[in-house]
């Protein structure tokens, strides 16, 4: 089992505390998103978790509890733009605060396990094509001792993304510009020697020495373990994501990053409310199990293929 940490929020940034109290208790309660009573029991046990992958835009609050990690495999998947906090409101500074912390964590558990994310990419009259090359060749060149792959991928226009995008001010973003972006920014990329993928894009970038990814990568965590992993594709991801399987463990409308392109946050005005419903103690991210919630265990199995392969 793939535990994905989380697409839905920031749980380095917001909830490391209650997610080493899951893992020091063995268990997390998950709801389904789509109907709240149902609640699902997973099992955290390392014996049955082949590998955990957290998404951030700030791991600070984990870096001096890594090693509470250490019965487990993971790794991060760190997003670092070049936007300001006009964009992302309640990030911390890029240059003092967030490439140190990259650098860091980078040192902590090798560059293997620290990928780079530039996305979502759009532009606006402040940031353009030039911005965005001239703001990324600067951030390749302080991150590349530090990682080996950086991800790409464009804003989908979400009707509530381009709402809450208003005060931002986005211009039209052919697919054409979109791929001449992506071919100076490959070059940069590989100039540093960085490998580049692109997250979920339709796009045909193949051409330009970009890869699909997959975020939840089955491949690198088997390569971490040193053993492959018998993981089939997320069908429940959007068409041109290239995870596998996994289980989220997060909750929707919970992030305080205050991005404006935020898809995860669906009542931006509920966060704060939700976040004072957080019990670092609680097996749920937020608020309790009640009266009317049914809680099922979930059956989980470890994915790693530990048979020996006979040479013929």
């Amino acid at each position: 089992m793939i535990i994905s940490a989380s697409r839905r929020t920031d749980i380095p940034a917001f909830f490391s505390e209650w997610f080493f109290n899951r893992l020091r208790d063995g268990y997390v309660y998950v709801r389904n998103p789509v109907v709240p009573q149902q609640v699902s029991s997973i099992d955290l046990s390392p014996e049955v978790v082949d590998g955990i992958v957290f998404w951030t835009k700030n791991p600070i609050p984990m870096l001096d509890k890594l090693d509470l990690l250490k019965d487990y495999m993971y790794y991060f998947q760190f997003t670092l733009t070049s936007y300001g906090q006009d964009v992302e409101c309640g990030v911390p500074n890029k240059s003092r605060v967030l490439v140190p912390a990259f650098q860091r964590l980078s040192n902590q558990i090798s560059p293997e396990r620290v990928i780079w994310r530039y996305d979502p990419i759009f532009l606006s009259k402040k940031y353009t094509v030039e911005y965005h090359i001239r703001y990324f060749e600067e951030l390749a060149r302080r991150l590349a001792p530090y990682t080996e792959r950086v991800v790409i991928s464009f804003l989908n226009r979400y009707e509530r993304v381009v709402r809450n995008m208003s005060p931002v001010g986005l211009v039209d973003f052919p697919d054409d510009q979109q791929i001449a972006l992506a071919k100076s920014l490959v070059e940069i990329a590989h100039s540093y020697g960085l490998e580049m993928q692109s997250c979920a894009e339709t796009l045909p970038l193949s051409d330009l020495g970009i890869v699909r990814s997959s975020c939840i990568d089955g491949v690198l965590l088997g390569k971490l373990l040193g053993c492959p992993l018998t993981v089939g594709r997320d069908k429940n991801q959007r068409t041109g994501c290239g995870c596998m399987e996994s289980i989220d463990i997060g909750e929707y409308s919970t992030c305080r990053n205050g991005c404006r392109y935020c898809y995860a946050n669906q009542r931006t005005n509920s966060v704060p409310y939700r976040a004072q419903r957080h019990d670092p103690n609680s097996p749920l991210l937020i608020g309790e199990v009640g009266p009317e919630d049914r809680v099922s265990v979930r059956k989980v199995v470890p994915l790693q293929d530990r048979q020996l392969k006979l040479a013929l």
